[in-house]
């Protein structure tokens, strides 16, 4: 095979089990156990942020480690981690992958309750908009919306949140936030629902803007992410996997988001502002940034960002961990 398509096979994968689930559904045969077979637990590693981050917290205190849910992978993060790992068996590396994911995920039903409960509504909150309470307490609320979450990823539908559940909701992308005020949604025609990431690359993006936001040099403009469940995206070779970032440069009135879209070589450019974002971009997601295209020169000079044919207009972020199926996304 041609090493760009067994690159892309994941992507691949998760596009045709999603075309499958929907005929399925117009012939009205039932639909398989899993309708997302190609969910995998995401491995996260110090560095990330996001909710799934703020789940492995929760999951960790609930296996008995001390560790404060703020979503952000610190040291204290990794120690509690390397202190689980440690005392199951597993290799303690501070890295959660699979294997460590298998052993923190507790199944919890209606009326448990506990950190593993907030982990849930946490994620169904993040994740689906659920609206819950991050309470601990797995009550009716909690019940019917993950009946509606199992529903949705082709599970059945039994309000029980066991492994299988689990890894769907955890791999699960997520929507950016644009009602945060430091981001504004770009996306080019026909991709206006392209707004969705893994929790680590939505997270860290909106981390960037946030940081950004208080140097006073306006919001960030976001143009693709990926859809809800991945798949290919018009005009696009990448941007499947969820995490494929594009956003725009700054401009010197501050007026990226609703002004015309500029390149690098325009005359409004605003280089000082956006070699910041560059910087803010890499400073929240630490180790966790395979590459920035843009095709600014003095940029690319000062080894902020590599160029790209056709990235004059936009800066294209590729998030990566320390683990991933796909080979381009691994750190």
């Amino acid at each position: 095979m041609h090493p760009s398509l067994a690159a892309r096979r994941p992507a691949l994968t998760r596009c045709a089990v999603l075309l499958a689930a929907a005929l399925l559904m117009v012939l009205g045969l039932p639909r398989p156990a899993a309708a997302f077979s190609a969910a995998f637990f995401p491995t996260q590693s110090a560095g990330n942020r996001g909710s799934d981050v703020t789940a492995l917290q929760y999951l960790l205190n609930a296996r008995g480690q001390s560790v404060g849910a703020d979503g952000v992978f610190g040291s204290g993060t990794k120690s509690a981690v390397v202190a689980f790992q440690g005392a199951n068996g597993l290799t303690a590396d501070g890295i959660v992958g699979p294997a460590t994911w298998g052993k923190l995920v507790v199944t919890v039903q209606q009326p448990d309750s506990g950190p593993a409960v907030k982990a849930v509504q946490h994620l169904l909150n993040a994740k689906r908009g659920a609206g819950l309470t991050v309470d601990g307490v797995f009550g009716s609320g909690t019940t019917a919306a993950v009946k509606s979450f199992q529903s949705h990823a082709g599970l059945g539908a039994d309000g029980i949140v066991g492994p299988t559940t689990w890894r769907n909701l955890l791999w699960h992308y997520e929507s950016v936030d644009f009602g945060a005020g430091t981001l504004c949604d770009q996306n080019p025609d026909g991709n206006t629902s392209a707004n969705w990431g893994t929790s680590a690359a939505v997270g860290q993006l909106e981390a960037a803007a946030a940081a950004f936001a208080a140097t006073g040099n306006g919001r960030l403009p976001v143009g693709d992410l990926s859809w809800e469940h991945g798949g290919d995206i018009p005009g696009h070779g990448s941007h499947e996997a969820g995490l494929d970032a594009d956003v725009w440069p700054i401009r010197t009135d501050s007026a990226q988001c609703g002004a015309g879209r500029i390149t690098w070589e325009s005359s409004t450019y605003d280089r000082d502002a956006t070699r910041k974002l560059v910087q803010e971009i890499r400073a929240k997601a630490p180790g966790h940034i395979k590459v920035i295209w843009f095709n600014d020169p003095v940029l690319i000079n000062e080894g902020l960002v590599k160029p790209l044919t056709n990235h004059d207009n936009h800066l294209h972020i590729r998030y990566c961990e320390a683990v991933h199926p796909n080979a381009l996304y691994t750190c």
